[in-house]
């Protein structure tokens, strides 16, 4: 096995729903991430033996493989392969860690992890169109085992089952927002952070050859308890969760840009972070959004860490209740966990999130000064992802 390093990790602004980035086409945001990998290092592209994506909504501008597209849209080497991968909300973590898992074996010296989703123009449900039908993802067998839940329901049996009151997952919503606005206040994600020009639309939906330029989050929402408890629940007509306590619906990418500690010192890079471990487990499918318990959970195990070794956690907050019921069987400081918002506040945009929550965590390392960040998230059909980082 080889040491693979992280020489730098950047993000695009996340957009919200229709916002800034909502009139780009999904290559060319992901381009944007992809190609700011080389213009920051001043590496050659032509040294990436592999790209892997992530990707949810594989259909329309996000089909075809749509990271392969992306690279040569960015004017990047045509002899760079590249693929897409769909491991759901988690695609992008996991296809970071296929990149990881390529250096590490001796496969490729230098790997590029990325993910993409634009939700404005590709938003939940494209992938099964009606019209024409071609089937749904499940079949009458599929019930023979397990009952098909949405992630809202998820969201809810798990409050239930950990105990999780509406007051809680208020509480959390509201704390999101608060430490994103102070991010953003203190500056703290200037060193990820990667503008994207976005075409600025005439009348008929075409482009006038104007763009604005998206270079903050906008998904932040100024908010108070009181506000937060008048919102109507979205899973259940009883349910703990809102609009407020759930991950907003946005778009967004992220690249990270990893190879082997031999191939970084032949290259005169300094890294920021080495990639410790990384993991993909099962979960229940009728809870669907408990897997960041066991991806934590086997990352501690297999590394022989506790909590109290981890200076950071990034676990996306699909819903409050999923990293509240985290808390109670991990037990960490929440200081260190989403220190600077997660996905209430700042938004979920589905296969780019791992590798903006794999970028925010390398850069808060290098910001505190830590050893040790965990990235964990939950995903669709009952699956956690998880890697573990360590600053250099």
């Amino acid at each position: 096995m080889h040491d693979v390093v992280i020489v730098d990790a950047v993000r695009t602004p996340v957009g919200r729903r229709n916002g800034g980035l909502s009139t780009c086409h999904s290559v060319d945001v992901l381009g944007t991430v992809q190609k700011s990998l080389f213009d920051r290092t001043s590496i050659d592209p032509i040294e990436v033996g592999q790209v892997v994506g992530g990707c949810v909504g594989q259909v329309g501008m996000q089909s075809m493989n749509v990271t392969r597209t992306a690279w040569l849209t960015a004017g990047l080497p045509l002899e760079v392969p590249a693929t897409t991968v769909d491991a759901q909300c988690g695609s992008s973590q996991q296809a970071t860690n296929i990149a990881y898992s390529l250096v590490a074996s001796g496969v490729v010296e230098v790997a590029v992890g990325c993910g993409v989703e634009v939700m404005s123009q590709v938003g939940f449900g494209a992938t099964t169109p009606k019209d024409p039908n071609s089937g749904r993802p499940i079949n009458r067998k599929y019930f023979e085992h397990f009952e098909f839940t949405s992630q809202f329901e998820g969201s809810e049996r798990i409050a239930q089952q950990w105990g999780i009151t509406r007051k809680q997952t208020d509480a959390f919503g509201l704390e999101s927002q608060a430490r994103a606005a102070r991010a953003w206040d203190e500056d703290r994600f200037a060193t990820q952070i990667v503008a994207v020009d976005a075409p600025v639309l005439g009348e008929d939906g075409k482009p006038t050859g104007q763009v604005n330029t998206l270079a903050r989050d906008e998904g932040l929402r100024e908010t108070t308890l009181e506000v937060l408890a008048g919102l109507k629940p979205t899973g259940r007509e009883d349910g703990v969760h809102t609009a407020g306590t759930s991950s907003q619906i946005s778009d967004g990418a992220a690249a990270v840009l990893m190879m082997t500690a031999k191939k970084a010192d032949e290259l005169n890079v300094k890294p920021l972070a080495r990639i410790v471990d990384s993991c993909l487990v099962g979960s229940d499918p009728e809870l669907m959004l408990t897997g960041p318990i066991g991806a934590t959970q086997k990352l501690l195990a297999d590394n022989n860490l506790s909590m109290s070794d981890i200076d950071v956690v990034e676990i996306n907050e699909a819903f409050a209740s999923v990293v509240l019921a985290w808390e109670q069987e991990l037990s960490p400081n929440m200081e260190t966990v989403n220190p600077n918002g997660g996905a209430i506040a700042l938004g979920h945009p589905l296969g780019g999130t791992g590798a903006i929550l794999t970028t925010k965590a390398v850069h808060e390392l290098q910001r505190i000064d830590g050893e040790y960040a965990i990235v964990t998230m939950c995903c669709g059909g009952g699956l956690g992802t998880g890697t573990l980082l360590q600053k250099l």
